[in-house]
């Protein structure tokens, strides 16, 4: 492979599970669905990104899954995200992407102010439909096998 020079941005994106589905919009300018996600604004902490994002896009407060060290407080102990990868976004620009998987902490309600993005819940049975890209579709895959147990609850 050759490297060459690129400009390179930090991003997220959350794969939130409840009941068995995802949370996924419809993102007009890629045509295409995907979690909520987007940049880790400068100074911004990853975590706090992932939460941020899911809020901003689709009005849902989250916990974030992952491991982190309980034992200690300082350094700070980040979430480990599922996933880490280099997406190529066009010509000279990459993203590098920190795939986490969370749950709702509280409301699962999509309001009407979002519905208009066709942000919703959608599970296995409805991405044929969709057209979920197959790397979209392996991380839903993998969020609702490590998560729907525990977010079943909710």
């Amino acid at each position: 492979m050759v490297y060459t020079e690129s400009n390179r941005h930090f991003t997220v994106a959350v794969f939130v599970v409840w009941r068995e589905k995802v949370l996924l919009h419809w993102h007009g300018k890629l045509g295409m669905w995907l979690p909520p996600g987007g940049h880790i604004e400068l100074g911004e902490l990853p975590d706090a990104a992932a939460a941020r994002e899911v809020l901003e896009e689709a009005g849902v407060a989250v916990e974030l899954a992952g491991e982190r060290r309980e034992d200690v407080d300082d350094p700070v102990q980040l979430r480990r995200p599922a996933g880490v990868q280099l997406e190529h976004i066009g010509p000279g620009h990459e993203h590098i992407d920190l795939i986490y998987f969370a749950r709702p902490t509280a409301t699962t309600e999509i309001s009407g102010e979002y519905t208009a993005d066709r942000v919703g819940w959608y599970g296995p049975e409805d991405w044929p439909r969709m057209q979920v890209n197959a790397e979209v579709r392996g991380w839903c895959e993998r969020a609702l096998h490590e998560l729907s147990a525990r977010s079943a609850g909710l």
